[in-house]
């Protein structure tokens, strides 16, 4: 069948733009028509595939296609491409959660655009009931992000790093990880934020404020092949950011066997297993960091409890729930 994924912009760096090229890769190995669609010319691409199986379409020529399926990753494409996909079959996703929705545009133009098209797909089954309540929707389906590969190996948990994974943008909240590593840790540990972004000044600032800027290393971007030897060099994620959806990030470092700490923002990063901690408390988070920083053996316990979980998300097992919906909807 044909699979078209429509995205803002295809092609920088961030969760729906990777989600949507390894989805669109799976799909295309398993023999499906794909084709990925940007609605915005991209200023400095990244690489997500670098042999795709799949093609490129403009916008424009989405009314040609026929017996297939319109997967629009945000509710700006769903906006923007209504009236446009001719006979492909629309399927709506959100990848941030209802938490967030609900306190800003998206729940509305959710409300307004998702319940008319064929399905609307969240993030995990929380979320995806929390929708269908207050967003009255009747066409709600739960599908999480996948893991594009499943390694073979996992991490020692002997290196004494913190890992911090994310574009250094606001929403992120780097700023509070630091401040959780500084309260927490001693020599010889290191917090090494992967990414780049317009906030690097003001963390590079905040890290020397706080006496640790010899111990916090801003990477930059770290191309996709080079991730998992990264997290297996790693003893922990933070996840700092004032909202997610279901991020990559914790599912990635997970299949390495690293386990995280999070804030408790959505029912996407409940459903990866982190250890929680409330939202914005950045003195529990520093707590939990500390605790985990000090027992190699728990470590181990929480990262094979953790790799344990997130088989559900390796590529097949995310594909075969995409078959499962397609079929739904053609029933």
């Amino acid at each position: 069948m044909t699979v078209v994924f429509a995205c803002v912009d295809a092609d920088t760096l961030g969760g729906i733009q990777q989600v949507t090229h390894t989805l669109a890769q799976g799909m295309a190995e398993r023999g499906h028509e794909v084709h990925v669609v940007g609605l915005d010319p991209t200023a400095a691409p990244f690489t997500y595939v670098e042999d795709p199986l799949y093609g490129r379409l403009s916008p424009k020529r989405l009314d040609a296609l026929s017996d297939g399926f319109i997967v629009m990753t945000s509710p700006g494409v769903v906006t923007r491409l209504a009236g446009m996909y001719g006979e492909l079959r629309p399927i709506g996703q959100y990848h941030g959660s209802y938490q967030h929705a609900r306190g800003c545009a998206h729940l509305g133009s959710i409300r307004k655009n998702y319940g008319a098209l064929d399905q609307a797909v969240f993030l995990s089954e929380d979320d995806a009931w929390l929708f269908s309540e207050h967003a009255l929707l009747p066409n709600t389906w739960a599908l999480p992000n996948p893991l594009a590969t499943w390694p073979s190996t996992v991490s020692s948990l002997e290196t004494p790093r913190v890992l911090g994974v994310g574009r250094l943008e606001g929403v992120k909240r780097f700023d509070r990880l630091i401040s959780a590593f500084a309260l927490a840790s001693a020599p010889p540990w290191e917090l090494h934020l992967l990414g780049d972004g317009a906030e690097l000044g003001r963390l590079q600032s905040h890290a020397a404020r706080l006496g640790v800027a010899d111990r916090v290393v801003f990477r930059g971007r770290v191309p996709v092949s080079e991730m998992s030897a990264e997290y297996a060099s790693a003893a922990l994620l933070g996840l700092s950011s004032e909202h997610e959806g279901l991020p990559l990030v914790l599912v990635e470092a997970a299949a390495h066997g690293v386990p995280s700490v999070a804030f408790d923002v959505s029912g996407g990063v409940r459903s990866v297993g982190p250890v929680l901690v409330p939202p914005g408390d950045v003195e529990a988070f520093s707590l939990e960091m500390g605790r985990l920083m000090g027992s190699t053996e728990e470590r181990r316990r929480l990262g094979a409890a953790a790799r344990s979980r997130v088989e559900v998300f390796r590529l097949s097992n995310v594909l075969d729930r995409w078959d499962e919906l397609f079929a739904h909807i053609t029933r």
